[in-house]
């Protein structure tokens, strides 16, 4: 098997399982497909990577050639764009409870402009301001009540999420009247994420059209952010948009509702994540021993929770294949387990393969997101290396864990 032109059994040989794996050419056509036809000639548009599906330096700098803006939820994940050289105004800062050390350090770095969640932290971040004597650029979230069909810990727009403010509520007038009167908050507009992996567009349909209905209210065109959450294919029995629809949809819903409302807005944006990361990562394992009880026959992997947490905490699926066998009879129904002291680190149940055996290479799909930077090191496991893949080249992105770095920071 091989992922643009690299044979997988010569990544294993020279990086080590697990591995995750990314097909950089994907990564970039992915990119392209929101660049290009999330335009508009009524508006300005910008697409930015949500940073937290995927975030190493190799990434940051496929985002930064491709043109794309980052969206980041921590510092972390924003010193990571500052260290290799993304200008940090072309970053939306995201969080729901950032600390003050957090917006010092995003104000000082210049962070282009900043997701305010609630009241408390716009009053929070007015005062630092002050303090700073630094204006900053915002957008408020909204909370704009609409649930996406999808897992209930991953809906963000339902009545009582932990995201967002009500257009409605005491909180929002109370949000508008300090943005009035603060010297050093430039309010700029709105944003709205209902959720993720979701594959009905009439959702962002009815977020979109939600926002633009309050635009009537400001004198001055608002910048929107329609957010992410588009789905992608994990398994057959998803039926993903495709990425180009998406774009142009929601663009030729925008002009729509302007139109219906008879307003105008200065930018509209979207967050893609998933969307562009997913189907372009790849993780292989090495099977070790299996087992057969007398319901169940397991391949057991030398990775499992620790690289792919999403299985035990949103009932994911996935399919995976037996590197060199993608072509041999499935005759045998086995979950994929791994090494974890947990009975819950199942990565894939009931799954048809070929018999395999001890040194087998078994690869899973579509693992491009979250899969890295939800990984942990629980019972003491090693995080993997990532590699990027072009072009018939393999490119080290993050080395493999060593024992030493395990507990360097242990006193």
């Amino acid at each position: 098997m091989k992922i643009s032109g690299v044979d997988v059994r010569d990544l294993k040989k020279e990086y080590g399982t697990p591995l995750y794996i990314y097909d950089a050419a994907h990564l970039k056509n992915n990119m392209r497909l929101f660049i290009n036809n999330f335009k508009s000639d009524k508006f300005e548009t910008e697409v930015l990577f949500a940073s937290k599906a995927f975030n190493v330096k190799e990434m940051v700098r496929t985002v930064a050639s491709e043109g794309l803006s980052l969206d980041c939820v921590s510092v972390g994940e924003f010193f990571t764009a500052l260290s290799v050289g993304f200008d940090p105004k072309k970053v939306y800062f995201h969080g729901n409870n950032k600390t003050p050390e957090e917006l010092r350090f995003i104000i000082t770095h210049n962070a282009g402009t900043i997701v305010v969640d609630n009241l408390m932290e716009l009053v929070a971040l007015d005062m630092i301001c002050k303090e700073l004597k630094k204006p900053v650029n915002i957008i408020i979230r909204l909370n704009v009540g609409i649930s996406a069909h999808t897992h209930k810990f991953i809906v963000t727009a339902h009545i009582d999420s932990k995201f967002g403010v009500g257009y409605e509520s005491e909180d929002f007038k109370t949000m508008m009247e300090v943005i009035e009167k603060s010297e050093y908050i430039n309010f700029l507009g709105f944003h709205s994420h209902i959720g993720s992996q979701i594959f009905d567009l009439k959702a962002f349909e009815a977020a979109l059209e939600k926002l633009i209905s309050y635009c009537k209210d400001y004198k001055e065109p608002l910048v929107l952010n329609i957010g992410g959450g588009f789905g992608v294919k994990y398994t057959d029995e998803d039926k993903p948009i495709p990425f180009d629809v998406v774009s142009k949809t929601l663009i030729e819903t925008c002009e729509n509702a302007l139109k219906k409302n008879n307003v105008s807005i200065k930018k509209l944006c979207i967050e893609p994540g998933r969307s562009i990361v997913g189907e372009a990562g790849y993780t292989l394992y090495t099977v070790g021993f299996t087992k057969k009880t007398p319901n169940k026959e397991y391949y057991f992997i030398d990775g499992g929770m620790t690289d792919n947490i999403r299985p035990a905490l949103y009932q994911a699926k996935y399919d995976c294949d037996i590197v060199g066998k993608e072509n041999e009879k499935r005759d045998h129904k086995v979950t994929i387990a791994g090494k974890c002291c947990e009975s819950g680190d199942l990565i894939i149940e009931d799954y048809d393969l070929p018999a395999a055996q001890p040194g087998d290479l078994l690869i899973t799909y579509t693992t491009g997101a979250y899969g890295y930077s939800m990984s942990s090191n629980y019972n003491k496991a090693l995080t993997p290396a990532v590699v990027f893949v072009e072009d018939g080249k393999s490119k080290l992105a993050v080395r493999r864990m060593t024992l030493d770095e395990l507990i360097e920071r242990e006193e």
